[in-house]
């Protein structure tokens, strides 16, 4: 994948080269250190994915977005979570909190070459087991076996687990369109299920293992029960 870089602090840059470094399908063919450098390396040269800063001066990420034609896929960083989603409404891939952790952009990457064997490209897919999230500014790893249901509190996610629930910041929709549609199912439109942990359902709603109650949204009843018939 050709990828580029785009973010003012030198260190930014050298976290992300190094993280890349372990992956043979990345190669970083572009180093930008504001948005004007950015779009007028892009006006000539054409790449698979970028790596995005939104604080920079002048014009940022997010407003880089905006008028970036044919863009490819972006994975935002940023060393605060308000952004998050701001950053998912332009369909972003995925949101970075720095400091980026290996594990993580290894994770971002899973999502990026998923998102692009979607839309028909030829990059080589894997399937992660598990997600990580960002929560009260520390990444945790989390077994996708694990998860009971994902649920939109605001402009945050709740990831329901047996015994407790994480709060992180996301949108609904970031975790629908990533995660395998043969394990998770939207049944609310501000719920998204994992089947394997649906013991009882009826017309109104299902019944998790956790003994959590799910109630099912109309628009989402009739392909709900099919997926989980």
């Amino acid at each position: 994948m050709k990828t580029l870089l785009i973010d003012d602090e030198p260190l930014a840059h050298e976290v992300l080269l190094h993280h890349s470094r372990e992956h043979g399908d990345v190669e970083i063919i572009g180093q930008c250190f504001n948005a004007a450098e950015a779009l007028a390396f892009l006006a000539n040269q054409q790449v698979d994915l970028i790596f995005l800063d939104i604080n920079m001066p002048v014009l940022s990420g997010l407003d880089m977005l905006k008028v970036l034609a044919n863009r490819p896929q972006v994975v935002l960083c940023s060393a605060y979570q308000e952004y998050a989603l701001a950053g998912f409404e332009l369909d972003v891939t995925d949101y970075l909190l720095k400091p980026v952790s290996a594990e993580r952009f290894a994770l971002a990457l899973d999502k990026v070459r998923r998102r692009a064997n979607e839309e028909g490209q030829s990059t080589q897919t894997t399937v992660a087991s598990h997600i990580v999230i960002r929560v009260d500014r520390e990444d945790r790893k989390i077994e996708l076996e694990k998860v009971q249901c994902f649920e939109a509190y605001g402009n945050y996610v709740k990831v329901w687990l047996d015994d407790n629930c994480w709060l992180t910041a996301a949108t609904l929709k970031h975790f629908v369109e990533s995660l395998p549609e043969d394990k998770f199912v939207q049944v609310h439109k501000s719920v998204l299920v994992n089947k394997a942990m649906v013991v009882a359902k009826d017309n109104e709603g299902l019944t998790l293992q956790s003994g959590k109650r799910i109630k099912i949204g109309k628009a989402f009843r009739q392909n709900c029960l099919a997926m989980l018939a």
